[in-house]
């Protein structure tokens, strides 16, 4: 009893341990509850000395299976915009918020969106159905032709054109219309245009046709015209046979040493030094021109008024007063003592030696710029603003020829020395050489990069001279058909080329920058610069003999060199 007295707990343990429950115990499922083993409780033993209670073992509990979690419905409630997006959740917090009626608790009516996420949300809509119609108008086929889109237009009942409307614009236009029109499923209003289109197209097509046949591309000539270039081919395969024979003989002939000879006219033009100078008009000249003898110089200036000189000399002969606006040209004929001027009064004028006038040509519908005269003396060739360069008959009159081809001012021009082919040049940059024979373009010659001024056939047959305002000029090769040669010639643009007149040894050009060069017609190096101009120098020439060079200038003047040997004897002319 006194043992129980010291310690009631352990006397009462038996009966605690019936109504207690041990927490391993716990229920995991009401239908299959686990029994756990029962703890074995050490029997109480009487002493005076107190005994400690043994350590109860750890009961071995055998593993249990886990149970299945229940499956809970998934919350419904209806979908509520944030930031401008459709959200839903399926959060116990969100569905808890809302009552069994789908309104949030103290609302009185259904669920409702900010002003601020409306908007946001119809500029969301509007922002991809016009990305969905940009895309579907990029897969649809455009008429890339201005007037095409113009006329898809009007067959679909829209206007041809808004007011400042450019043609991309237009053709994005109809792009956006089409497109609409496939969206709501008109297709065949579509189909039914792009039929018409076929046909109109089919029609138009048989209709130029029909005109193809009935209008040639070409324009007749006249009579006159054609028995001109019947008589340029006679008088060119004449002039090229005797080139062609004199070829043969320099290259056959052992005694022929024509590097020797080359080299005799470079020295000859190293030695060039001025001989002469003269004051040539009380306005600036414009060109300068040898008589085929080379007894006579014709210079013109902007007065209008050209003038003859003797040679060497330099002495006046005689006025040629007629023209209305400032004279630009003016050239001696091959076999005569006859001159023509050109002029901006639309004229060219021919002259005889003693001023008296011949003849008149009256044709351009703009300003002249140069003039030539062919081979065989009984036509001329000018060129003017409008475009075109004509050719004149000499004893009639008569304009032969008009001939276009450039798409801006034409310039300059020469002749070959065989009569048959003609180079013309302009402010496009661009030379053409032409068939006179046949009328056609034979060659289009293109490298310079800004207007030109001057050109020149050599001689020799092959070698094109062109000069410009890129202060360049260009040796063309005509056989080869392209650049054989770039000078970069002078500081400033290149006014007039020139080859010398007998075989074609060296050439001189003249520039804006005072000063006229002469190049070696072999290898195109530089052999002799002419400085003794205080201005602009206009144009030049070389007489028939290659012994004299004129030049004249802004500076008014006309200025003549000649080699220091001052010699008489120049190469043979055959």
């Amino acid at each position: 009893m006194a043992a129980e007295e010291e310690n009631p707990a352990l006397s009462n343990l038996p009966e605690e341990s019936s109504a207690v429950v041990p927490d391993d115990e716990l229920m995991i499922d009401n239908s299959s509850p686990i029994q756990p083993t029962p703890p074995i409780i050490p029997p109480v033993i009487p002493s005076s000395i107190p005994v400690l209670p043994s350590i109860a073992p750890i009961p071995i509990v055998p593993p249990r299976p886990l149970a299945p979690l229940p499956i809970r419905p998934p919350a419904t409630r209806p979908p509520g915009v944030q930031n401008g997006e459709m959200r839903t959740s399926d959060s116990d917090s969100d569905q808890e918020e809302l009552s069994p009626t789908g309104t949030t608790p103290g609302s009185t009516g259904g669920y409702e969106i900010s002003e601020a996420s409306r908007l946001v949300r119809e500029r969301q809509q509007k922002a991809m159905q016009e990305f969905m119609m940009k895309k579907r108008a990029a897969a649809l086929a455009v008429p890339t032709n201005d007037m095409a889109v113009r006329t898809r237009l009007r067959r679909l009942g829209e206007p041809i054109t808004l007011f400042g409307e450019r043609e991309m614009e237009r053709r994005d236009r109809l792009r956006m219309l089409m497109a609409k029109l496939d969206s709501e499923g008109q297709l065949e209003k579509l189909m039914k245009v792009h039929e018409e289109e076929e046909a109109a197209s089919t029609a138009a097509a048989e209709d130029a046709e029909e005109e193809f046949v009935q209008y040639p591309f070409y324009t007749e000539g006249s009579k006159e015209l054609l028995d001109a270039r019947i008589d340029i081919a006679k008088y060119s395969i004449s002039k090229a046979a005797l080139r062609l024979q004199r070829a043969r003989r320099k290259r056959d002939d052992p005694d022929e040493d024509e590097d020797a000879e080359i080299d005799w006219s470079l020295k000859q033009a190293e030695s060039l030094s001025l001989n002469c100078s003269e004051l040539g008009d009380d306005r600036p000249l414009s060109g300068c021109s040898f008589s085929c003898d080379g007894e006579m110089l014709a210079t013109c200036s902007l007065s209008g008024v050209a003038k003859i000189w003797s040679v060497p000399q330099v002495t006046k002969v005689s006025n040629l007063k007629g023209h209305m606006e400032r004279a630009t040209d003016v050239a001696f004929s091959p076999v005569h003592n006859h001159l023509a001027t050109a002029s901006a009064d639309r004229t060219a004028r021919l002259w005889n030696t003693d001023g008296s006038l011949l003849m008149k040509f009256e044709g351009h519908l703009d300003r002249l710029a140069r003039v030539a005269f062919h081979p065989s003396g009984k036509y001329l060739g000018t060129t003017s603003f409008d475009k075109t360069w004509r050719l004149w008959d000499i004893d009639s009159g008569v304009e032969l020829l008009l001939q276009e081809g450039h798409s801006r001012s034409i310039y300059g021009i020469a002749f070959h020395h065989d009569g048959s082919l003609a180079a013309s040049c302009g402010l496009d940059a661009l030379a053409r050489v032409w068939d006179l024979r046949t009328g056609r373009s034979i060659m289009a010659l293109e490298g310079h990069v800004k207007p030109l001024l001057g050109i020149s056939f050599s001689p020799n047959g092959y070698h094109l001279a062109t000069g410009g305002e890129d202060n360049t000029c260009r040796i063309w090769d005509l056989r080869k058909k392209k650049s054989l040669y770039v000078i970069p010639a002078h500081s400033n643009l290149v006014s007039q080329v020139k080859f010398e007149p007998q075989e074609g040894y060296y050439l001189v050009t003249s520039s804006y920058d005072m000063t006229a060069k002469v190049w070696s017609g072999r290898d195109f190096k530089h052999v002799k610069t002419l400085s003794a101009h205080e201005a602009k120098v206009t144009s030049l020439d070389i007489s028939a003999d290659g012994c004299l060079i004129a030049t004249v200038s802004h500076d008014r003047t006309i200025k003549l060199w000649s080699s220091k040997s001052n010699e008489k004897d120049a190469m043979e002319v055959e």
